[in-house]
């Protein structure tokens, strides 16, 4: 598979050059969350890969992953990247030595994945609707949220932490207080199960793809519609450049209706495209 990556030079898009080594489908895509250089892949080929762009024919780090992975995340100081594969274990990679540091098996279905505001807290998304609040690292279940009426797929946190939302099988996105745990408050312009999010540098817009064949970007302060971009096929994973309106996006090319993140879903390779603001 090819990640491409590509500049807004002279307020227009172009791209510069491709990152090549996947031998598979790329399942997610994450920048480093302070170095614009680095990001992270992981594909159906069961690995992840660390890239610098500054040197894009080679990556950093190729590290073999404990089954197939469908959730990233980075910890908001870059020393580590948690992992969920499709049979809920979550591990915890070492960014320095590119090693498995920690792994966890859970006995509910984990969907999204993520740290809080002071990186003490961890957060899983599960099939019943909730957000479950673990200890880090000892990851002890603190509490839960009622955040869906339906499965809760997808969990991001804001830059600064300020915010997280949530999307769900029922269609809905919802953004809350992370300081207060508190429902601030939904939106909902796609009909699909709302499958991916990001929230741009400054945590002001969220991008948020579903089965629909567009991408929804918001005003996270009141859920107004700023931009939809077109896709050709269901984008399965959206992220925000840390420091540029620049947005990855990730689409299955096989078909609108076939479920990326189904646990026996028979996938095809994808694609990376961008999107400036």
């Amino acid at each position: 598979a090819v990640v491409s990556t590509q500049s807004t030079g002279d307020e227009r898009l172009s791209r510069e050059f491709s990152l090549k080594g996947h031998e598979d489908a790329v399942d997610q895509i994450a920048w480093h969350p302070s170095d614009p250089n680095m990001l992270s892949t992981v594909s159906t080929d069961k690995t992840l890969r660390i890239w610098d762009i500054r040197t894009p024919q080679k990556t950093v780090a190729c590290i073999t992953t404990k089954g197939e992975v469908i959730n990233m995340t980075w910890k908001s100081d870059g020393s580590t990247i948690a992992l969920g594969n499709k049979d809920d274990l979550v591990c915890f990679v070492d960014y320095k030595t590119h090693k498995i540091i920690s792994d966890k098996q859970f006995d509910f279905e984990v969907n999204e994945i993520g740290w809080n505001n002071t990186d003490d807290h961890f957060y899983l998304t599960s099939g019943n609707g909730s957000v479950h609040i673990t200890q880090y690292p000892s990851l002890e279940p603190l509490m839960q949220i009622p955040a869906h009426t339906a499965h809760c797929i997808c969990l991001k946190f804001s830059p600064n932490k300020e915010h997280f939302a949530t999307g769900g099988a029922d269609a809905l996105i919802n953004i809350w207080d992370a300081s207060e745990l508190s429902y601030l408050l939904s939106y909902s312009r796609l009909e699909w199960p709302v499958r991916t999010l990001s929230f741009n540098h400054d945590g002001r817009l969220l991008a948020a793809g579903s089965e629909d064949l567009v991408i929804d970007i918001a005003f996270v302060e009141t859920g107004e519609k700023v931009a939809t971009v077109s896709c050709n096929a269901f984008p399965f994973c959206v992220a925000w450049h840390p420091t540029q309106n620049l947005l990855a996006y990730v689409t299955d090319d096989k078909s609108k209706h076939s479920d990326k993140h189904s646990r026996d879903s028979d996938k095809t390779t994808g694609c990376v495209k961008l999107f400036g603001l």
